[in-house]
């Protein structure tokens, strides 16, 4: 026979009738115990009390606090005969007489107290040594009966639930997703896909058990920011699914979002510099039109554009979010054949000195020669390489393909005298055999270790320091020069400045771009930066140079060196070779 809460608790009432008829008893109730919480709950009693439904939340009593019954139940090994008081009879249905003799009953399985029984006789009465007897045996029986219950509810639970966080699992999630878009008229459903960022970072820099536990914070503190009828998922890993209560409309699910955004970022976390805590894709699903897994898929594909353009770490499914997650796929499957490939090529942006022109160094930049959708920028595809583990093999071949070309130049042009700015990923840098594999490029091409500048991001800097600190050393020893790129978005500490063995700053495009248009703010940053490269002995180098404008104040400021569409978009090999030819830039 099958047996569940539901079936169990039609029989319990029937099981205490019996014995009410059998033993001529006044009252029989059974309790049961909540372990985790501690509480004990009425889910029977005969005769029933009109208007009552069991289990009945109203009798909710914790194991705790000082009722006579409950801490008896807790301690008690066998049957207990006691006379119920005034404070007994009233916990127990509040019309129980005082003063008849009450049987009280422990269910114990595996040595743990997992509800009670209680029969109460007319006032005068014994019990006899048969009817405690028959009692044990029926305190037994109901016992294996609520432990196979509870067997059976603890499977359906672990089916439908995730075990970290007890949050639903995605099976539940579309059992309940598959239900919402079958309503007729139920109005738009909000779907909400969260992705949290820099789980992987926790998990490997603080181990699995900081991860788990930075998890089970998030989902705690969603719980408490949303709604109760609002369901909640996870689906594993990083990933957390929100389908809001009710029809809804796009403000209202955007502003779910926000809040539960702004609730993760006040989440002290270990690593707290750590500024992008999460991203929500949104999915407006109209039932009978789109299925739960399409639903879902959707709102996925939206957190994933979130990732990249983004401005407030939240997106709205929508056609353009498609066409985006259509080429995000694309890149998926074919990124690896075209780095083993020919597909991948080379542009250079150079860089010169703003008094003269003259060009000082160049920046390779890589680009994909998509055989259908043409020549692909590096934000199609780089943050595909960095999700799917590719980023070092990439980064491998620009710097080979690099130092291989700036030989090139040189057997060309013998006198020239430039710099070749290769960007290394985060993932690149921790490599132990980093340094190795330059000093292995370079003796390839025969270039020396002061013609290639490695550009590193701040984010790369801080996310391991000591290993940061052995790789620049080894690169240093090779007399590879280290700029660190976008200076001033994230979060270099000057202490970490004079540890690194650095040798440039380059100040990010979004403080130069709009340089000598009166923002105050942009000019603060931009002067503090080269004051602080000029405090440390560091080359300052300037990105994003569109205007006139621009040039004037980084000369002002002392800032001489600069790279910009001004100057110069990114160009192939052929015309960049040209450029140097001539040696200077005028603008």
């Amino acid at each position: 026979m099958r047996v569940d809460a539901e079936s169990a608790h039609k029989t319990y009432p029937s099981i205490l009738r019996d014995l009410a008829c059998e033993l001529d008893l006044d009252f029989a109730f059974l309790r049961l115990t909540d372990i985790d919480t501690r509480t004990s709950i009425l889910v029977a009693e005969w005769p029933p009390r009109v208007g009552i439904t069991y289990p009945d939340p109203s009798t909710l009593a914790h194991r705790d606090d000082p009722d006579p019954i409950l801490a008896l139940a807790a301690t008690m090994k066998n049957v207990t005969v006691v006379s119920s008081t005034g404070d007994i009879a009233e916990h127990l249905d509040g019309s129980t007489p005082e003063g008849v003799p009450l049987v009280v009953i422990p269910l114990i399985a595996g040595g743990v107290d997992v509800g009670v029984l209680g029969f109460a006789k007319p006032a005068g009465h014994t019990w006899t040594d048969d009817e405690l007897s028959s009692l044990r045996s029926v305190a037994a029986l109901m016992t294996q009966l609520q432990a196979r219950v509870d067997a059976e509810n603890r499977s359906r639970f672990a089916a439908t639930h995730d075990d970290l966080t007890g949050m639903s699992n995605r099976r539940a999630l579309l059992d309940h997703l598959n239900a919402r878009l079958e309503e007729p008229g139920c109005g738009p459903v909000a779907v909400l896909f969260l992705d949290l960022d820099q789980l992987k970072s926790l998990n490997d820099f603080l181990g699995h058990l900081t991860g788990d536990e930075y998890i089970r914070d998030v989902a705690d503190i969603v719980r408490e920011e949303l709604g109760s009828e609002d369901v909640i998922a996870r689906l594993g890993g990083d990933e957390f699914v929100v389908v809001l209560a009710g029809p809804t409309d796009e403000c209202a699910a955007s502003a779910a979002a926000e809040t539960i955004l702004k609730a993760i970022d006040g989440i002290d976390m270990p690593l707290a510099d750590l500024r992008q805590r999460a991203r929500i894709g949104i999915m407006m699903a109209q039932p009978g039109r789109i299925t739960a897994e399409r639903a879902l898929r959707c709102a996925d594909q939206a957190a994933l554009i979130a990732k990249i353009g983004s401005t407030d770490n939240i997106e709205h499914f929508t056609e353009s979010v498609r066409a985006q997650s259509e080429l995000r796929s694309d890149v998926e499957v074919h990124l690896r054949d075209a780095i083993e490939g020919d597909d991948l090529v080379l542009y250079y942006q150079p860089e010169v000195d703003l008094g003269s022109g003259k060009i000082t160094a160049v920046e390779a930049l890589v680009r994909w020669q998509h055989p259908v959708r043409g020549l692909l920028p590096p934000g199609a595809f780089i943050p595909v390489a960095e999700a799917t583990n590719l980023a070092p093999e990439l980064g491998r071949w620009v710097l080979d393909t690099a130092c291989r070309t700036l030989s090139e130049w040189q057997s060309t042009l013998p006198s020239l005298e430039i710099s070749m700015r290769v960007n290394v990923s985060p993932a690149q840098l921790v490599e132990h055999d980093f340094a190795e594999t330059v000093e292995a490029v370079l003796r390839r091409y025969g270039v020396d270790g002061p013609q290639l500048c490695l550009e590193i991001t701040e984010v790369a800097v801080v996310k391991d320091v000591d290993r940061t600190r052995k790789t620049l050393h080894g690169l240093h020893q090779l007399g590879v020069r280290i700029a660190i790129d976008d200076f001033g978005t994230g979060y270099s500490a000057l202490s970490q400045l004079k540890e690194l063995e650095v040798d440039a700053l380059k100040i990010d495009r979004s403080f130069v771009t709009d340089l000598g248009a009166g923002d105050a703010n942009d000019l603060a940053i931009v002067e503090s930066v080269v004051g602080l490269a000029d405090a440390f002995g560091l080359d300052v180098i300037a990105e994003g140079v569109e205007t006139t404008a621009a040039v004037d104040v980084l000369l002002a400021l002392g800032c001489t060196r600069a790279q910009g569409y001004l100057i110069s978009r990114p160009v192939p090999a052929a015309e960049t070779l040209e450029l140097l030819r001539a040696g200077t830039i005028e603008f």
